[in-house]
């Protein structure tokens, strides 16, 4: 017994035995996965499913389209897993639209749609991948998995395929995902790396949309990218999604706004997807929703916005490398270099042969070798011998010894009789081939050049129809606070001092979303910031309560309280701008007994008029008396205030609304986001009162009377001009009509009020836009037309030729049409190279 132990001890313990097999089975497995199956070569930026299969298809390769049903059955003498596999990869391969044409229904990376059953679908190679991706004299070889067939180790890959497909895998142990790139902007870096020069590269999506690339680092580990879908307002109740972001489709997205709206993080009617040729999910609005705030609602909410980290996982030397995709690019180009040098080694090589037969048939028929054959001989070897002396005199004209091959080869020619045609055609070969030797040797010692020439190639031959389709733009940061729906009702119980959205037999404050940080005031003179919750306890007399907004510094608090020690009465004003939340803060001089006499809440600074009484019973001899706020500057919240009275008061009544007291808010335009602010971000607009509005002038011909809301998003990109709104100003356009192909000029003044509406100010038709416009006073236009020597310039006073007519009127012809204009305002001084004209 204790021998069967120990036996079975050692064969447990052994390597060779369990533990042996134990210890190496997941090594082997994980090395398989990984190498075999999920992370992609660095040569040929294949996976070995995605190989097999291009291989299989360029044997079957006869310009015609084949089933896919066959193809996977081809690949299957070379993949040792099932046809399910193959099909999917197959069809992954066809879907990216580089190496494989495809004829039927392929599925919809955009809508998430399958492919046809491969018995439907065809393929054949494009002949883009004919190009790039097969050269048998340049392909190592290795047997196939059951020893039948030769494989390729890799193909000879002349085109960094890797960056431009993209790629996603999952091994054991670590994961590979490699966002797509650019066609033509892959090339334009080649070619840049190999003329020395700096390059960048940043992702492409065959799904379009808009990218974010400030953190992809190289598409390293621990970089990231943020891609957004293109969201269009349709008119103020409908939004139109045109693209999805890349890796979702039409369904998730649907999906991810229903599931916000059912949490409460927008608002809408109903979506639905239209979607056909071009990807359209148009949403529905629920009333009184703004369109501005529900876009940003739905980056920051749901799909229409995601995060991709990618990780740049290559097979290196049968090892798994993380690279950058610099470095998969530098790689990439030198193996390119490298394959086209061996082509033009191998190229050389054949040419340089085929000049040797050619100069050895040339010899043998003009100097009569070939009667040798017509001499007796005893044997056949003798003739070979007598023919190799007769070349002996011309042998110096070769580059190589002539082998016994080569004489074979020329006696198997028939021998007839020799015409000088046939000579002048061997020397006419000869120098051909003599031009291409010297060709390819100078290609060799330009390789450099030769490779720039090859890229350039590709570049004319299939770059047509891959411009760039992800616009690279910087996302705005967007808070949830600031674009959640105000979608919980909060209620107030003024006496016992709780709020809360489960307090609903008492009062209702008001809607705000679960989101919102809640300042509160109570009778006491406490103040508190809390979040929106089911209920919390501020203090007893809650006297007001309101949505914080931090670092407001427009908002201003007027208050009156009493102090509980001495009596003496203060008043104060303050902002609040940043808290602690949920901490007390006293606004009082700290006593238990304090109390608010009045308080009220100015968003402007205002500073009112109240009137004071004084109890009947205090010794004041005016017992009732006016308070200016505005006498009172704005100060910290934690001051004690100003003393207003040492008597005790009866009421503080308001008797006299205030003006505001803070000049107006600046205001900055961001044209990098489109956005409003008042950070000092972009071009200053102005100081605004609350009741000043802001002009819009777009180059499509619209223009747009807005508000101050901070939320609205606009199309900088597509703005002429923004500014503080004068009525009485002067809007000077200078417009295309496309059709008459001249300039226009027209002078209006803004006669419509409807605020957030845009409105058409020039001659319709198709091709027209706005090429300038301003609102000075009296606009002198600059205008140079042509190129070099051609150039004329000219200046336009347009306050002298054009009359102020309605926001309607076409305007009066300026210039004809010239596609090399340019048009700038400018001030009084003059350019003496200019020519006026009035």
């Amino acid at each position: 017994m204790s021998a069967a132990k120990n036996k079975l001890a050692e064969v447990t313990n052994n390597d060779s035995g369990l533990y042996g097999q134990y210890k190496n089975w997941f090594l082997d497995y994980a090395s398989y996965v990984i190498l075999e199956r999920a992370v992609p070569a660095v040569e040929d930026g294949l996976k070995p499913v995605q190989r097999r299969i291009l291989h299989a298809m360029k044997e079957m390769d006869d310009g015609r389209f084949n089933k896919v049903a066959n193809i996977i059955g081809q690949a299957m003498q070379y993949h040792p897993h099932g046809d399910a596999s193959i099909g999917d990869a197959l069809v992954n391969l066809g879907q990216k639209d580089l190496l494989i044409e495809t004829q039927g229904n392929w599925g919809d990376v955009r809508t998430g749609d399958d492919a046809a059953a491969p018995r439907y679908i065809e393929a054949r190679l494009s002949k883009f991948a004919l190009d790039v991706a097969f050269n048998a004299k340049t392909t190592d070889w290795q047997l196939s998995y059951d020893g039948r067939k030769n494989e390729p180790v890799a193909l000879p890959m002349k085109f960094p395929l890797l960056l431009a497909q993209g790629a996603d895998g999952i091994a054991v142990g670590l994961s590979t995902k490699l966002l797509p790139h650019n066609f033509c902007e892959l090339i334009d870096a080649s070619v840049k790396y190999l003329r020395g020069k700096k390059f960048e590269l940043y992702p492409d999506f065959q799904t379009g949309g808009m990218v974010d690339v400030q953190d992809y680092n190289q598409g390293k580990r621990g970089g990231k990218v943020k891609v957004r879908a293109h969201i269009e307002e349709v008119d103020k109740k409908t939004l139109a999604i045109r693209t999805v972001p890349y890796g979702v489709t039409t369904t998730q997205l649907m999906e991810s706004i229903v599931k916000a709206n059912d949490n409460g993080k927008i608002k809408i009617k109903k979506v639905t997807d239209t979607t056909a040729a071009n990807v359209e999910i148009l949403i529905d609005l629920a009333p009184g929703i703004s369109p501005d705030i529900t876009i940003d609602a739905l980056y920051k909410f749901t799909d229409c916005e995601v995060s991709i980290s990618p990780n740049a996982c290559v097979i290196v030397n049968m090892r798994p490398e993380f690279l950058s995709v610099h470095d998969l690019l530098r790689l990439s180009t030198d193996r390119t270099k490298d394959l086209l040098q061996q082509e033009l080694e191998i190229r050389k090589k054949e040419l340089e042969e085929k000049w040797h037969y050619t100069s050895l048939e040339k010899i043998f028929f003009e100097e009569k070798i070939y009667k040798e054959l017509e001499k007796k001989h005893d044997t056949w070897d003798k003739v070979i011998d007598a023919i190799d002396k007769a070349f002996v005199p011309f042998k110096k004209q070769l580059k190589r010894d002539i082998t016994r091959e080569d004489i074979l080869k020329l006696t198997e020619k028939p021998v007839r009789r020799i015409y000088r045609l046939d000579i002048d055609e061997l020397n006419a070969q000869i120098k051909g081939l003599e031009a291409d030797i010297k060709q390819v040797k100078h290609d060799l010692a330009n390789l450099v050049d030769f490779a720039v020439a090859y890229y350039e190639n590709l570049l004319k031959k299939y770059g047509k129809g891959r411009e760039r389709k992800t616009e690279i733009k910087q996302f705005e940061v967007i808070e949830a606070k600031h674009v959640a729906i105000a979608n919980t009702k909060l209620f107030v119980n003024r006496e016992e001092g709780f709020i809360g959205t489960s307090l609903k037999k008492d009062e209702l404050l008001f809607e705000c979303s679960d989101l919102d940080d809640i300042i509160v005031f109570t009778r006491r003179g406490i103040m508190k910031v809390v979040r929106v919750q089911d209920k919390v306890f501020i203090g007893k007399d809650i006297l007001h309560a309101a949505v914080f907004q931090k670092n407001d510094e427009r908002t201003t608090y007027n208050m009156i309280y009493s102090d509980g020690k001495g009596g003496v009465s203060y008043a104060k004003r303050f902002n609040v701008t940043g808290i602690t939340r949920d901490k007390e803060y006293d606004l009082t001089r700290g006593d238990e007994k304090s109390k608010v006499n009045y308080f009220s809440v100015n968003p402007n600074g205002e500073a009112e008029v109240v009137r004071i009484l004084l109890t009947p019973g205090s010794s004041a001899r005016i017992k009732e008396f006016d308070f200016y706020f505005e006498e009172q500057a704005i100060k910290g919240r934690s001051s004690q205030g100003n003393q207003v009275t040492k008597y005790p008061i009866k009421s503080v009544k308001f008797k006299e609304a205030g003006r505001a007291t803070l000049s107006g808010k600046k205001l900055w335009f961001d044209e990098k986001f489109g956005r409003l602010n008042t950070d000092e971000k972009g071009s200053f607009l102005g100081k605004f009162e609350a009741e000043d509005r802001i002009l819009v002038v777009f180059n499509d011909g619209n223009y747009l009377i807005t508000d101050q809301e901070m939320t609205q998003r606009f199309d900088a990109e597509n703005i002429l001009l923004i500014e503080k709104f004068d009525a009485d100003k002067i809007v000077t356009a200078v417009y295309l009509d496309k059709k008459n192909l001249q300039y226009n000029v027209k002078r209006f003044r803004i006669e419509t009020s409807t605020l957030k509406n845009k409105f058409f100010f020039i001659k319709e038709g198709d091709g027209n836009y706005v090429e300038a416009v301003t609102t000075d006073e009296e606009p002198v236009l600059a205008v140079q037309t042509g190129r070099g020597e051609q150039v004329r310039k000219a200046k336009f006073k347009i306050g002298k030729m054009a009359e102020v007519m309605g926001w309607k009127a076409v305007g009066a012809k300026l210039i004809d049409f010239n596609k090399s204009v340019q048009m700038e305002w400018i001030r009084d001084k003059t350019d003496p190279n200019q020519t006026e004209l009035f």
